[in-house]
């Protein structure tokens, strides 16, 4: 594997290899496949593809049916549209009914990059954290994502599986033990803790190293699954550190930080402070260059372990 893959190329290549094996496996998407990278699952097996066209409400209504038919479907566009364009069909139709559907969202968060603000999706954790019964999966390199997928396929019920559309470093072995609700401690440290999600989990760890310079030790955790989150890793980190910063590339409104912060209100209470979309849109440019304007890069990780610090 490449030293950078990005998420929706995992997801892709994924798709193949679990489609020789899962037969009753039905990939769908909104005429993005090339983007979202499910048209390697349409070429090899033609027969359970369906491009539903820029119509995203028909798709995921057309993925309900086939789910509650006995179908286990992948249905994909970028996260934008399937959370925006899509919500109520979601609810009603896979939320309400716990159809086996896998919202296989590609291009979120601001490291979509030159596609601009209206292809950046700030809100579609949170959108999905208040449905009934909804998983929200958010990985953070490609054999963490292709684990997380395989453990959602195989699981019953609708899951939420968010994927970006930048290459971001391997962290992970191919052979990783992870688990659907249990968070990843990647780094130890006694001073603070930065709970991280999907590509800002990169920027913690690079954020501890340049703390650790300074003597600050952080522990760094990788919360992948933000639904069902996993209180336990949070209350460990809770009541052995000083503090905890959560990062996302998401709002701070509803996401990681609300998951973390709701937790610790009634089982913990620490001070937490949030890295994230600060309640702005974003603007086209290249992806790193987006994350340090809008604050969430390794640098405004560190400055929040600064303040708590303070």
């Amino acid at each position: 594997m490449a030293d950078k893959t990005a998420t929706r190329q995992a997801y892709g290549e994924f798709l193949i290899e679990k489609g020789k094996t899962t037969k009753n496996l039905i990939v769908m998407d909104a005429d993005l496949s090339k983007s979202t990278m499910t048209a390697g699952f349409a070429k090899a097996f033609p027969d359970r593809f369906f491009n539903m066209g820029i119509a995203e409400q028909n798709l995921y209504g057309v993925a309900a049916g086939l789910a509650v038919s006995g179908k286990v479907v992948c249905a994909s566009t970028f996260a934008m549209f399937a959370t925006g364009r899509a919500f109520e069909i979601i609810r009603n139709s896979i939320g309400y009914t716990h159809a086996n559907v896998k919202i296989c969202a590609t291009h979120a968060g601001i490291t979509v990059g030159e596609d601009g603000a209206s292809h950046q999706t700030f809100e579609d954790v949170a959108l999905m954290r208040t449905i009934p019964g909804m998983t929200v999966l958010n990985p953070s390199d490609a054999p963490s994502a292709k684990r997380l997928l395989d453990l959602a396929i195989d699981a019953d019920g609708p899951f939420y599986i968010r994927l970006g559309r930048a290459a971001v470093p391997v962290l992970y072995g191919a052979d990783a033990a992870l688990a659907v609700g249990k968070g990843q401690l990647l780094r130890e440290g006694r001073d603070f803790a930065v709970i991280a999600t999907g590509v800002m989990v990169h920027e913690a760890l690079r954020a501890a190293e340049t703390l650790a310079g300074e003597g600050i030790g952080v522990r760094v955790i990788d919360m992948h699954t933000i639904k069902p989150l996993d209180g336990e890793i949070v209350e460990k980190a809770a009541t052995e550190t000083r503090g905890l910063v959560t990062a996302e590339e998401h709002s701070v409104l509803g996401g990681l930080f609300g998951a973390v912060a709701e937790y610790a209100a009634a089982h913990c209470p620490v001070r937490i402070l949030p890295v994230g979309q600060r309640d702005s849109y974003g603007e086209s440019g290249k992806p790193d260059e987006l994350l340090r304007k809008y604050g969430m890069s390794a640098d405004a990780i560190a400055d929040a372990v600064r303040r708590l610090a303070g």
